[in-house]
């Protein structure tokens, strides 16, 4: 098989360009009241998904408002091994997140799960945590979209069976949403 950057190029934008674009701003509008508000933004995910949890909450904290220094209260649940290990050890793998949220989760705060299959028990588990608790909860998905599809409130799928493309989605969609909160920083520091 040849692959050339351009026909990768291709099939990313092919995916983009089929975005739901009302479910990326329901986003959007979600994070600006919480950032408004005061409420907190949890993110989870496997692998490179996890990686982009970490990538997408330095965003959220510090990119967003670099001036005033007053970024949104975001929280990468991947991010601290010695948690994600010491829950996997005695509370089973598909309890890393949900646990979490137990302990720092409020009512109006939000979480965002990201993943290539929306099938990984412990993004499930942490949806179900969330919706019984009073968060709100979106997803951004490739693939089907798997169960996560219509577990989360609000999912953002792109329908597309290949795990690189869906996790460069989850980067863009979060990336466009941070520049359109930085763009409403002024609303925030009033």
């Amino acid at each position: 098989m040849s692959l050339s950057f351009s026909d990768y190029g291709k099939r990313l934008s092919g995916a983009l360009l089929a975005a739901d674009e009302e479910k990326i701003t329901a986003l959007c509008h979600s994070l600006l009241a919480a950032w408004k508000n005061g409420n907190q933004f949890f993110l989870c995910g496997n692998g490179g998904s996890a990686g982009n949890a970490v990538h997408i909450a330095n965003d959220m904290i510090y990119g967003i408002d670099r001036k005033s220094g007053k970024g949104l209260r975001a929280h990468a649940l991947s991010a601290n091994t010695a948690i994600v290990t010491c829950l996997a050890n005695d509370e089973g793998y598909d309890e890393i997140f949900a646990k979490q949220l137990a302990v720092y989760a409020q009512p109006g705060d939000v979480l965002l799960v990201l993943s290539g299959s929306g099938n990984s028990a412990n993004i499930l588990r942490a949806l179900e945590y969330a919706n019984d608790n009073g968060l709100k909860t979106f997803s951004i998905l490739g693939y089907s979209g798997g169960t996560a599809k219509a577990l989360a409130q609000h999912s953002i799928h792109f329908d597309i069976d290949d795990m690189q493309i869906s996790e460069d989605t989850q980067l863009i969609v979060m990336h466009y949403i941070m520049q359109w909160l930085a763009a409403k920083a002024h609303e925030v520091n009033k």
